[in-house]
């Protein structure tokens, strides 16, 4: 994936709360499926500070909570920086080629240590 600023691309955030920012970090998921706890790696496709967009080959139910951490790197860490959060999933769609699915997910509280590694 190569430095934070050679992956970094701002999106189109006119009308939205927060900036999004095209990266990809590696997300582990947890929620409740039924009465067990399932956990899903999955990979970051944008990040916000009130959300993150996902891809996975495993699709998660609209309004399901979900607790993630978020493992964050680029030059100012000198290892990945694990930033946990919670959130509902909001949003899934069909991911096309790539995964089988696209999964948004808005966070209960903003992800403010992520601020430090998104420019200004």
């Amino acid at each position: 994936m190569g430095r934070l600023e050679t992956i970094l691309r701002l999106s189109d955030w006119q009308g939205r709360k927060h900036r999004r920012f095209e990266l990809e970090f590696p997300v582990h998921m947890k929620f409740q499926c039924d009465s067990a706890t399932t956990e899903i790696d999955v990979v970051s496709k944008n990040i916000s500070l009130g959300g993150l967009l996902v891809r996975s080959t495993l699709s998660i139910p609209e309004h399901t909570s979900v607790t993630f951490i978020l493992s964050v790197h680029g030059k100012q860490a000198i290892r990945p920086v694990h930033l946990r959060g919670e959130g509902e999933i909001v949003r899934v769609e069909s991911g096309g080629a790539e995964s089988a699915f696209a999964m948004a997910v808005r966070c209960k509280a903003p992800v403010t240590q992520l601020e430090e590694y998104l420019p200004e």
